[in-house]
């Protein structure tokens, strides 16, 4: 692949939504792009869009990480065309709404093989790579449920808390050899997540003010200025700070009335 500048990002769960945005925001510096997603149509729209506007190369790789062999034949696959991944962003996710014990067990593995293992694996494969290089970087979008318990979304704040966890801890590993890591944590956006997981009719969602736009624009900044959190957005800043104070019962408690629980 060729392009404006020599370096190529790999965007997971680009068809929509924080992915869509995130993936405007590298094509606009003239990143050669590599979609992931399950919708091809989807993909190949904005790998068209990409294409005009930015005069940038635009990959489409239709996957489906909620199956584990997934991360393993994109990575092959671009090993095959000799497409050598600088940035990774791992933006796909999905969460589900309702209590534990009364969900689906099947659909919240399905939630952690997507959100944990899959970004795991696929950071697995391409992060040597980057650090025998000493160059590029991982943006993992995680989100400010990582930071509280979730009742009503137990599992999915687990999935963000560990990929909160586990980026700040590449980070500190990767200290020194040029390798950019970065946590996004949006609040509240407008997307559709709510629907997939849903709870379009809770406050979470409804309270949804940031657009995916905005997000996008505020992690692909921080990555660029190599800040290890991006937290956009003033009311989520205070949220997280405010939870660090407040007693882990009252926290429980409050996020599971959010949560509609």
């Amino acid at each position: 692949m060729s392009g404006a500048n020599s370096e190529t990002v790999l965007v997971t769960g680009a068809s929509s939504g924080i992915g869509r945005e995130l993936a405007k925001c590298f094509a606009a510096e003239g990143s050669r792009l590599v979609l992931t997603a399950r919708h091809t149509e989807a993909l190949q729209s904005l790998a068209n869009e990409l294409r005009r506007t930015h005069q940038v190369e635009a990959l489409v790789l239709t996957g489906d990480l909620a199956r584990p062999e997934t991360p393993e034949r994109i990575f092959r696959e671009l090993q095959g065309r000799g497409i050598v991944v600088d940035v990774l962003v791992n933006n796909a996710g999905f969460g589900v709404w309702g209590k534990f014990a009364e969900l689906a067990l099947s659909r919240q593995l399905e939630m952690v093989q997507v959100n944990i293992t899959s970004l795991a694996q696929l950071t697995g494969l391409f992060l040597p790579g980057m650090a025998q290089r000493r160059r590029g970087g991982i943006l993992n979008v995680a989100s400010v449920a990582g930071f509280l318990p979730g009742p009503g979304m137990a599992v999915y704040y687990a999935t963000k808390a560990w990929v909160l966890s586990f980026t700040e801890a590449l980070a500190e590993e990767l200290t020194g050899a040029s390798v950019t890591v970065t946590a996004l944590c949006p609040g509240p956006t407008a997307t559709n997540f709510g629907n997939v997981a849903g709870a379009d009719k809770t406050r979470m969602v409804r309270l949804a003010r940031m657009s995916a736009a905005a997000v996008a624009v505020c992690g692909h900044r921080a990555f660029r200025k190599k800040q290890v959190l991006a937290v956009p957005g003033m009311r989520n800043r205070l949220l997280i700070f405010l939870a660090r104070l407040a007693p882990r019962s009252i926290i429980r408690k409050t996020a599971g009335k959010f949560n509609g629980i």
